[in-house]
């Protein structure tokens, strides 16, 4: 489920008005702060130092998404501060924005000077959701403050007040990342909005509390609360990229064991890749969850691997063209190896029961592989129009006995999109 992180030049009309704003709010964001003067320069400079810092420590989660946690909740503490030891911060929403964007491309030049250029779209993303919530707050903060110093006062409405903030600024933030995803994937947007959502929720959570705390232990901590409330969330983050680490591994392995088939001569060279593609593909189309698209692409990847267990291979490794009996064992024995590595077992099923017809309900992620099979079986990695128009019209005849109908439908619609050169 990689997706490619495409050049400047390939960038999407939604990418580049998202790079424009953000680039828009960078140049005046700096143009005012060295007009009027930086407000409160220690502050600013620690802030900024710790969004560099946390720019230059951002990490990949899965489904290609990149992330900064220090940096993220560095800008929240910074937007939401009142005081600092006591003495009223007095910096502006404009301010807030020069202060990220000049920490945010601090910390990327290291990666540039690398070869590991950051993600313009998230950097543009990270910067307009900070600014959208400085804009919001900022006005508040001097009423806020006077409230908080005032005889008898709590700081409950306060509170209050910035978790209403923060709300609304993580909202904003999973509505661009959804806007962005469902292009760069093809998929839907509220499919996206779900995906967004589930990805966002650990990860953000840990950000918001930390940002919140940082801005309110600053009030008796001064500078100090910089380094004490970054040390949990720094912990936290290394935790995220061992779990995206080892997904990654758990892929790699797992498309390393779906080509044992091809080098065994068992089926063709790229079949277990193109069919893995396909169906993931079709069931975005068909609104899938990103944790069930995991699972769909590892079955996908690895569903002939029972085809391990034959004496002589299938002509072509194409079981679509087989006797039906032999695909079904063929399916069972595979789903057996897979069950074998004992966290597996949703993925096994799915393998096992992708020769069902429709009739017998299989899982929805089976009836797409063996749609998706079939086609490659058919196709084997043609370009020929004709080709993928008569595999498409053998699988409609079919729908209802062997296909699902809505599967094929939404297949078709994926095969074609793909010009001619990338008919898997």
């Amino acid at each position: 489920m990689t997706v490619m992180t495409r050049p400047w030049r390939a960038l999407d009309s939604g990418q580049l008005l998202l790079i424009c704003a953000a680039g828009l709010a960078t140049v005046a964001g700096v143009s005012h702060t060295a007009a009027v003067g930086l407000t409160d320069g220690s502050v600013a400079v620690g802030f900024g130092a710790l969004i560099a810092a946390g720019e230059l420590a951002r990490l990949t989660m899965p489904g290609n998404r990149e992330v900064a946690p220090i940096s993220t909740a560095a800008a929240l503490g910074y937007t939401l501060l009142l005081d600092m030891g006591g003495d009223q911060a007095r910096h502006s929403a404009l301010q807030v924005i020069a202060v990220l964007a000049v920490g945010m491309i601090a910390g990327a030049l290291p990666h540039l000077a690398v070869g590991r250029p950051p993600r313009l779209d998230a950097l543009a993303r990270r910067l307009l959701t900070g600014a959208l919530l400085a804009f919001a707050f900022r006005p508040l903060a001097e009423p806020l403050y006077e409230l908080t110093m005032s005889p008898g006062q709590t700081w409950s409405p306060v509170l209050g007040v910035m978790a209403v903030m923060i709300l609304l600024a993580l909202s904003a933030d999973i509505v661009l990342a959804a806007m962005l995803r469902a292009d760069q994937v093809r998929t839907a947007f509220s499919v996206a909005v779900r995906d967004e959502l589930g990805m966002a929720a650990p990860l953000g959570a840990a950000v918001a509390a930390s940002g919140l705390l940082l801005a309110l232990a600053a009030h008796s901590m001064d500078m100090a609360a910089l380094l004490v409330f970054s040390a949990p969330l720094l912990v936290t983050q290394v935790a995220f990229r061992k779990y995206a680490g080892i997904r990654a591994t758990y892929l790699q392995t797992v498309r390393a064991l779906s080509r044992v088939t091809e080098v065994g001569g068992y089926v063709e060279p790229g079949h277990s890749r193109r069919v893995s593609h396909l169906a993931v593909a079709v069931g975005r189309e068909l609104g899938m969850a990103e944790p069930d698209l995991l699972e769909l692409e590892y079955a996908a990847l690895m569903h002939d691997i029972g085809q391990l267990s034959l004496r002589d291979p299938i002509p072509g490794g194409a079981t679509v063209l087989t006797d039906p009996e032999q695909a079904r064992r063929i399916a069972e024995l595979g789903a057996e190896v897979i069950r074998q590595t004992g966290v597996l077992d949703r993925v096994a099923e799915v393998v096992r029961r992708q020769c069902d017809p429709p009739a017998d309900c299989p899982p929805p992620a089976s009836r797409i592989i063996k749609a998706a099979n079939a086609y490659d079986d058919l196709v084997s990695g043609s370009v020929d129009r004709d080709r993928a128009g008569a595999a498409l019209e053998r699988l409609r005849l079919a729908i209802g006995t062997e296909y699902d109908p809505a599967v094929v439908e939404a297949l078709s619609r994926v095969v074609d999109r793909l010009p001619p050169s990338h008919r898997l």
